[in-house]
């Protein structure tokens, strides 16, 4: 089955102390789609100016990206990020933002993707969110990204957005700023009676934590002897898992969603390895089954 990403679709500019890559493909949508594309058809939804480069569209192309839903502004300027990492990269600071067409960007979904089964709000202003599902028709799963940044300027619209979806995708540090609980674990409980069955927490390099019916399941980070870039991991790794899932015959998503994590896990290491999107594209399908097995023989005892 197909997968639906909505979210930003942005130029990074990314500093660290060994290197400097300007406006580089960058935005959630963007991971998140290149990732969910190793396994499922993915349709993105996005907005871009009349800067972005022709190298990136075709770059979406060659992972067979359906870009009906990639709308370009006219004399406008695409999302920019600029960021900058210090020697230990769980530590970055961002150097200037240009919103750009994303400021005022209300989206349109193609008639023909209002029916996409698995759909992914990655990150991105909850309004836009809640303006997607407005137009989706009995879609199969939902997840939601979030960040920080929502949760201080649109919290209203958020935890609307909660009772929307089937999975919410966070950090310890939101988890516990949503919840005013400083427990992971007992803030998983709070969040569940905002809404969602399914909430998976984010630990960077300590992998990550679901929550749902069937229990808690802890999901292990691949372990990485160098991290070269970290930006778009935690979307790469909501893509990866989405599309995991949406490649997946027979059951409830229910079934499947621990192997979609671990499947996700792998992805973003992948994205961890270079600078933007350029480790991720050079991953092979082998590759990712080569460390999902990997990952296995580490987890199991």
């Amino acid at each position: 089955m197909s997968v639906l990403v909505v979210g930003t679709t942005a130029l990074d500019s990314i500093n660290t102390p060994k290197a400097k890559n300007p406006r580089l493909l960058g935005g959630s949508a963007s991971h998140a789609a290149v990732a969910a594309s190793f396994f499922s058809p993915v349709k993105l939804v996005g907005v871009v100016g009349d800067d972005f480069p022709s190298r990136y569209v075709k770059l979406y192309q060659s992972r067979g990206i359906d870009l009906t839903g990639l709308e370009r502004v006219k004399g406008g300027q695409t999302f920019h990020w600029h960021g900058e990492y210090e020697v230990n990269m769980n530590n970055r600071r961002t150097l200037n933002t240009v919103l750009g067409v994303i400021e005022n960007w209300s989206p349109k979904l193609p008639g023909a993707y209002e029916t996409t089964p698995y759909v992914l709000l990655a990150n991105i202003a909850p309004a836009i969110q809640h303006t997607v599902l407005d137009q989706m028709s009995r879609p199969k799963f939902v997840i939601a990204d979030t960040m920080d940044l929502w949760l201080n300027v649109a919290l209203d619209d958020l935890l609307r957005l909660l009772k929307r979806v089937d999975c919410l995708v966070l950090n310890d540090g939101e988890a516990r700023q949503l919840t005013e609980d400083d427990n992971v674990v007992s803030a998983l409980a709070r969040i569940h009676k905002l809404g969602p069955r399914y909430v998976i927490i984010k630990k960077g390099e300590h992998g990550s934590l679901l929550s749902g019916p069937e229990g808690l399941f802890v999901a292990p980070a691949y372990p990485l002897k160098k991290v070269v870039d970290p930006t778009g991991a935690g979307d790469s790794f909501v893509g990866g898992l989405l599309g995991y899932l949406a490649a997946q015959k027979g059951g409830s998503p229910a079934k499947h969603l621990r192997r979609a994590m671990i499947h996700g896990a792998v992805v973003a290491s992948f994205c961890c390895e270079g600078f933007g999107l350029s480790h991720t594209l050079r991953a092979k399908r082998p590759d990712i089954a080569r460390r999902v097995r990997e990952l296995e023989k580490l987890a199991r005892f």
